[in-house]
């Protein structure tokens, strides 16, 4: 279950970390600096046979990153640059992704790949939207599990600009 989790990782990283500056529409939308809070729902998980009671900790597990929040100063969302970030074939958190569609422009983020973490490989594809004050991703993970079997998880990932750090309250990245 470890290696869902990685896998997963990779995209919820990317997703939360989101948007990066751009002088036009037909680049990526640029994020507004201040407190973003990330929701993180897992809509769909099957891997054939994996017991129910299995299936709802991987719930629990996917959705505890939900009611995050982060804070983001303006000099970090300067620097924040998805298309870059992709453009360096990994991720990190261990992992390593081949994109096949790098489309991340207009408010709109379309890309798909292929994504190792812990000697296991999976098809990931993003696709959703990017606001200035919003993001709405969804994630989707196709795969063999190391028993054989085809597994799929879909999550959708949400951050919204809550407003101005809160000094205490904030974790920044």
């Amino acid at each position: 279950m470890r290696e869902f989790v990685t896998i997963a990782a990779l995209g919820v990283a990317m997703a939360v970390t989101g948007c990066s500056k751009s002088a036009n529409s037909d680049g990526p939308v640029k994020r507004e600096a201040g407190n973003w809070k990330t929701e993180v729902k897992l809509v769909k998980f099957e891997v054939p046979g994996m017991p129910e009671e299995m299936k709802a900790g991987m719930k629990q597990m996917v959705e505890g990153a939900s009611g995050m929040d982060q804070c983001f100063t303006q000099e970090q969302v300067d620097k924040e640059d998805i298309a870059a970030e992709l453009a360096k074939e990994g991720s990190g958190n261990g992992g390593e992704c081949k994109w096949s569609k790098k489309d991340v422009a207009g408010g709109k983020i379309d890309v798909a790949g292929t994504c190792t973490a812990n000697g296991q490989t999976m098809d990931m594809a993003m696709a959703g939207t990017m606001e200035a004050k919003k993001s709405d991703v969804t994630i989707t993970t196709k795969g063999k599990i190391p028993t054989g079997g085809d597994m799929e998880m879909v999550m959708q990932v949400v951050s919204t600009h809550t407003g101005p750090c809160q000094a205490a309250a904030a974790t920044k990245s």
